[in-house]
């Protein structure tokens, strides 16, 4: 199995833990719903990382290296956010981030479209980005709750099991072929 496809079977469980853990304890204190918004972007930064030492480095890979900062930001951000502003500002946070974090996820699933399987990359990441537009907006309406974002990172896991899944039948039917 190749690090891509290792990489994306994490991405989709870490997400479905998050989910879970999430629907779980159906966040009965501000407090517990504001770490585990801290703790969405704070992964997203470390699996940026990640990915990137397995990809020859944060030199070499400027689109994982913005969204690594970005998502680091994020997540200091989110807790004071969520400190001064409660879910509202939580939200707002969150939104910019999606809008962020899929612009970059857009932009390093196209220049990786030759190790296949990034189509499912390029769609979470157009996603990501407009779902990030309409949490923006509903932060200054009713912001949703915490278990209404989890339908965001439910499809971010779709999407990385999805990829995974590709790249591995993928390399299936190429083995079938040369033999």
């Amino acid at each position: 199995m190749t690090w891509l496809q290792q990489f994306y079977f994490l991405r989709a469980g870490v997400a479905a833990a998050w989910i879970s853990l999430v629907v779980i304890t159906a966040p009965a204190s501000l407090p517990l719903a504001g770490a585990l918004l801290v703790l969405y972007p704070a992964w997203d930064a470390f699996a940026n990382w990640l990915d990137a030492q397995k990809s020859g480095g944060l030199a070499l890979n400027k689109g994982q290296t913005f969204n690594l900062i970005v998502s680091a930001i994020t997540a200091i951000c989110m807790g004071v956010a969520v400190g001064l502003h409660g879910n509202a500002g939580g939200v707002l946070v969150f939104g910019s981030w999606a809008l962020l974090a899929g612009i970059f996820q857009l932009a390093v699933g196209i220049s990786r479209r030759k190790l296949g399987g990034q189509a499912f990359m390029m769609i979470s990441g157009a996603q990501s980005a407009l779902a990030g537009v309409i949490f923006i907006y509903q932060s200054f309406r009713v912001a949703p709750g915490l278990v209404q974002l989890t339908g965001y990172a439910g499809f971010g896991a779709f999407y990385f099991l999805a990829a995974a899944l590709w790249l591995t039948f993928k390399k299936r039917r190429a083995a079938h072929a040369v033999s």
